[in-house]
């Protein structure tokens, strides 16, 4: 299957509307996707659905084993199950519509469903920072304060930080994206991108965006980069704390335990930092769609791998679950 995309931005078929300065100004956008490997566009449906079902299998096995094993009833599976769920949500936003535009060749999308769709992903990018930094406090207290861990981390009080990690970005992300969808789009409709990314979509933005810009890495800071310094305070007391456990069986343990989260940490943070920090003309789209592949892909995919693999519960978990059906 091959999809034929015009690359003229005049003679493609898209509505306009006349701004005040005579400028027409897109009211439609085209997602070219991975357009400029037309080879493999054949096999693009099938592995993405391929991707797709394994991200829903996998996160959603975390989830049950969670939920119906009493061996994890513990916080950290808690918010655990949360970050997987998180995860499901978090691909469901963007790879379904990609899925749809491969199998049918309509890459088109309207500006309110491009809003839409990078409000969303934005607010749940926003909540897997949160949630990241309040799993970093849970191991801190566990490993650090084990003796106070039971009585700070009852229920009540897990289930307040997964609601504020949830909900803690929607506002800021809902008037962000009204501010950048405010602004005239007529460089281009083309969004050389699988999916209404912030970085691309102020690329097509007529006139100085440099404000907007700043505006970007204003909110990235409150929302990424505090609560990965908070991640990085809270490893360097684990760290410090399992170098002078007395056993080494004990330090492998607790090093096991926080591994998994370290690694989920370095690749989400690591890719979506340079995406979203670097300066507008510095973003190559190839290197670009490369590195959103990390954090919108690879890693919910690879989530419960990373968490089962380095995890005695729940491989445990997982054996028992399978012995009963």
């Amino acid at each position: 299957m091959t999809c034929t995309l015009v690359k003229s931005f005049p003679q493609m078929k898209h509505e306009e509307i006349e701004a005040h300065d005579n400028v027409s100004t897109v009211v439609h956008f085209v997602l070219l996707g991975f357009s400029e490997f037309p080879n493999l566009q054949g096999f693009l449906p099938g592995v993405f659905s391929i991707i797709y079902m394994v991200i829903l299998i996998g996160n959603s096995l975390i989830v049950i084993i969670t939920r119906l094993d009493p061996a994890l009833h513990k916080p950290m599976y808690f918010f655990l199950s949360h970050f997987s769920m998180l995860e499901i949500c978090y691909v469901s936003v963007i790879l379904p519509r990609y899925l749809v535009s491969l199998w049918t060749c309509d890459r088109s999308i309207s500006l309110l469903s491009c809003a839409a769709q990078m409000c969303i992903f934005l607010a749940l990018g926003t909540a897997e920072c949160f949630l990241l930094a309040v799993m970093a406090y849970d191991r801190y207290l566990a490993i650090c304060n084990p003796l106070h861990y039971p009585l700070v981390m009852n229920p009540r009080k897990c289930h307040l930080l997964a609601a504020g990690s949830w909900l803690g970005g929607i506002t800021v992300q809902i008037g962000h994206t009204c501010w950048i969808f405010s602004l005239h789009f007529c460089h281009s409709n083309q969004i050389n991108h699988f999916f209404c990314d912030l970085p691309n979509i102020l690329k097509l933005a007529c006139g100085d965006t440099s404000v907007h810009e700043v505006s970007v890495h204003v909110v990235v800071i409150l929302v990424a980069t505090v609560p990965f310094i908070l991640i990085l305070v809270s490893y360097i007391k684990i760290i410090a704390t399992i170098l002078r456990l007395p056993t080494a069986q004990g330090r492998a343990k607790a090093f096991s335990t926080c591994s998994s989260h370290l690694l989920v940490v370095v690749l989400f943070f690591g890719s979506g930092s340079i995406t979203y920090f670097s300066p507008k003309s510095n973003h190559s789209a190839g290197t670009n769609k490369l590195l959103s592949l990390f954090y919108t892909i690879v890693t919910p995919m690879f989530n419960p791998v990373i968490y089962s693999l380095r995890n005695q519960d729940v491989i445990a978990a997982l054996k028992r679950l399978f012995l009963k059906t």
